[in-house]
């Protein structure tokens, strides 16, 4: 988790009050921000078993989503090469466990797969 480093990172100079966003932007970020960091993806996840030294697995890379899209944070390329190596994102094989066993009903494979995506199209 700490990896996909969670919090904002930006080079324009902070302001006053706060970073703010749209609400449409805030949208944005429902289905991801609510993960409680309880592990059940992840310890239901084949491919987290079988490379958990190399694969960050299902939890550390639904946060990584959240932080990408992100409309107050300007290291998506930073983070999206963080992220380039075949076994930090590409061991997942969308088995879909970490969906179904997740007590707050998110899916951590559609976030992956949205960064995979991501790295296709930059």
């Amino acid at each position: 988790h700490a990896y996909v480093q969670p919090f904002l990172k930006t080079d324009t100079p902070e302001p006053e009050k706060e970073w703010t966003q749209s609400e449409e932007e805030r949208e944005h970020l429902d289905g991801l921000y609510e993960c409680i960091l309880c592990a059940s993806c992840s310890t239901s996840c084949p491919s987290y078993w079988w490379n958990g030294d190399k694969y960050l697995g299902p939890a550390a890379l639904l946060q990584a989503y959240r932080w990408l899209i992100d409309s107050r944070d300007e290291a998506t390329g930073e983070r999206l090469d963080d992220l380039e190596d075949p076994f930090k994102l590409y061991r997942c094989h969308t088995i879909m466990n970490c969906a179904q066993v997740c007590p707050k009903g998110l899916n951590p494979a559609k976030a992956i797969a949205k960064i995979k995506h991501m790295m296709v199209e930059r």
